[in-house]
Parts: structure tokens; sequence; C-alpha cells
């Protein structure tokens, strides 16, 4: 009998890693106190602010604006920075697609800059290759819930005259030399879907310290309106975008016990890093000191088939499920070959707009090597688990060299 599970063997686990969501007395008793009070919407209750002034603190920010989900943060913070009909704005190839539709939503046009291989975040240096007199901004996203460096960032955006608006929608509560993220740049936007480390299954939030930048995002998730004005007057262009009480009472549980949980996935984060840079053919992201707080939203490493007598990523992953370790290919393919972009679909019913680009001639080799060849992920409630767990992943990889050639 063949040695492993894909071919008949015994698997190295059979038991379910920790399950998500995490959630417990406290959402129960927050939203019980929501429905009581009749105050359902987020204008009129007590646990939208609340919650809105506690994670801005957590992040280092004077502001927090909650709004509907990540990806309409993202849109409304782009506008509240200035970013206008036709401004180009250089965002990652390899991260979700929200990151580059929100920019299209804006009257935006989104540049797509490749990775760094040892960071899986933005390249600073190819993103300066990319500048053109068109360029308003550039948007990193902390992927994965590791820091992008934000030194080199903030020297580029400097030298450049150029707004950064931060996606932070992995990377609550991780920092860079000891400041958190989301407020470093012009604004930077948090999510609250159901995979997230936080999670109410939708929602997000904007942190800026800019007192304009506030008051813009404010207004375009409320319909405009002012502050300062009467309920039926509106001085911007808005939309509904707001977040409801229930979210929030669902967040501010969450919140409470977010620090215990993080700490959980740092130790298994730091241990999976340790052991599996052991293993040759398997590449640990770089370590950098001036992380000083990772948010661990996927662990991430680069599988190297040419250790693994050749075998393709699709084969190494369908190996690693058979052997009980629920294991993720990432992203299928780069943000420029998604249909839309190929077709500049962003028009009523797909119809094509014109733009100044043709996504088609976009080629970014390492976000096409982390699609199609390296990337290998883990979720972030695998990380919830304890050192068992994490030993039977490094088993299990470990079992897989072992006897590549029946992969």
């Amino acid at each position: 009998m063949s040695h492993l599970a894909v071919k008949g063997g015994t698997p190295v686990r059979q038991q379910s890693f920790p399950v998500w969501p995490v959630w417990g007395n406290e959402e129960i008793e927050y939203l019980t106190q929501v429905i009581k009070s009749g105050k359902w919407g987020s204008l009129h209750g007590e646990f939208t602010p609340l919650f809105e002034k506690k994670f801005a603190a957590y992040q280092d920010a004077k502001y927090g604006i909650c709004i509907n989900s990540g990806t309409t943060a993202i849109r409304i913070a782009l506008t509240a920075a200035d970013i206008d009909i036709g401004d180009e704005v250089l965002v990652p190839a390899y991260t979700f697609i929200a990151t580059a539709s929100a920019v299209i939503e804006a009257g935006g046009i989104p540049i797509f800059v490749d990775i760094d291989p040892q960071t899986y975040n933005i390249d600073v240096d190819k993103a300066e290759m990319a500048i053109t007199p068109r360029t308003k901004a550039i948007m990193p996203v902390h992927f994965a819930g590791r820091p992008a460096d934000m030194d080199a960032l903030r020297n580029l955006a400097d030298k450049y005259h150029l707004i950064i608006v931060e996606d932070a929608a992995q990377a609550w509560g991780a920092q860079w030399k000891g400041r958190a993220v989301g407020a470093i740049g012009a604004a930077g936007c948090f999510s609250f879907q159901s995979s997230k480390n936080m999670n109410a299954g939708e929602g997000g939030i904007i942190t800026t310290n800019d007192d304009l930048v506030a008051k813009m995002a404010r207004s375009h998730m409320n319909c405009g309106r002012s502050e300062d004005g009467l309920w039926y007057e509106h001085f911007y262009f808005g939309g509904n975008s707001r977040i409801t009480e229930f979210q929030s009472a669902v967040l501010l549980a969450q919140f409470e016990r977010y620090d215990e949980l993080k700490k959980i996935r740092q130790q298994n984060l730091s241990y999976l890093n340790n052991e599996l840079g052991k293993i040759e053919g398997i590449e640990v992201l770089k370590n950098d000191e001036r992380i000083t707080s990772h948010a661990c939203h996927l662990f991430i490493f680069r599988y190297k088939k040419e250790f693994f007598a050749n075998k393709s990523k699709a084969s190494f992953i369908e190996a690693m499920r058979k052997e009980g370790i629920p294991t993720s290919p990432g992203y299928s393919i780069p943000l420029y070959k998604q249909p839309v972009f190929l077709k500049r679909a962003f028009g009523p019913r797909g119809r094509s707009i014109e733009l100044p680009i043709d996504y088609n001639t976009v080629f970014c080799p390492e976000t096409e090597k982390a699609c199609y060849e390296e990337a290998v992920w883990f979720t972030q409630n695998m990380l919830l688990g304890n050192r068992e767990d994490m030993d039977s992943i490094i088993e299990s990889i470990k079992k897989l060299k072992s006897f590549a050639q029946e992969i």
C-alpha cells in the first residue's frame, strides 16, 4: 500500500481544526440589548459609536467610521482622500478583487504592480517604475495581516506627492515599528466579513487621522449629509453605506476577545515559520523586525516543486488535503487576468469602458508564480489550534517530501 493518503495510505490526521467563527455569551448579550433598545440603526444606537471609538484607538487613529463592508470602505476612503476621475492608483496584482474594483467605483484607474515574493506585499521598487504623471495614489495591501514596508512607501509617496490609502482588510492590530497600520497613510480600510479574524458576517471601517478625510468619509457613507446640517440637507454625493447596530454589537464582543486570539495565532505562525523553514522546498516569508505585530489572517509559504519530484502545486495541495490538512491554493489567477479587467467590463451589464490601459498587456511574473506555482495558504482558524495541530501540518509536509514520487 502507498504511504500517502492520496493513494490509499493512512492520513496523518482525521480530526478537524478549530471552527470559525468563535463566539460566546457576549455576542448574545449585546445583540439582545440592541433588540430591546429598539435602536437597530447605527444613527441612533450606542454600539456603533462605541465600537468606532475603541477600534480607532486600537489602530492609533483619531477617527473610525463604520461602513457596511470593507469593499465600500475602500471606495469611500479613496473618494474622501481626493481621488478623482481618471486618477491612477497603484495596487498590488496579488490581492482580493475589491482592492482594484473599488478604485474603478471611485472613478480611478487601477495600475497593477507586482509583489515581492519574500513578503507577498507590493514591490515598492516596481511601484516606482509604474508611476506616471496621472498617478495620484498608492494602495498597499497588508496582505495576510503582514504590514507592507511603510517606510519605503512613505518615502515613495513623499517623493512623488502621492496619497497612501491602506488596504488593511486583513490587518487588525498589525503594527509597523510599533505603530498600528490603518492611519499611517491618509486612511486605512478594514473588513469584518465572515472569514476575517474579527467578523460580523459583513461590515468594515475606515480609520484616519485626517480631519477632512474623516468628515468626507462620514458624509459619503451617510447620503451626503453633514453632521451639523439638517436631516434632509445633502451637501455632498453619497449613499447609504451605514452599518447596523446588530453588526456593531457582534463586533464589540469580537473585539473584546481579539487580542487573546491574536496571541494564539502569532505563537502558531512563529512556530510554523521556524519548523517549516527547515524543510527544503518550503520557503516561508521573510522575517522583518520592523513588523512588531502580525495580524495572522493567513499563513503563507512558497512551494518549490523541484524539491517534491516536480509535482505541481495542485497535486501537492490535494495530497495535503487527503492527509487531513485543509490547504488552500490562494488566488487562482492574477487580478489583471480577471475577465472583468481583461474586457474592461465596468459599464452596465458588463459593457466595456474605454480606459487608457489594456490589461491584456500586463504581466507580473512574481504574481503569476504565486497564483500558478508557489503560494500555499492555511486559514486563520487553523492558527487557533494547539501545538499538536501545528505538528500535524509539519508532519504532513515532511511525509509528502519523503514520498514525493507518490503525490
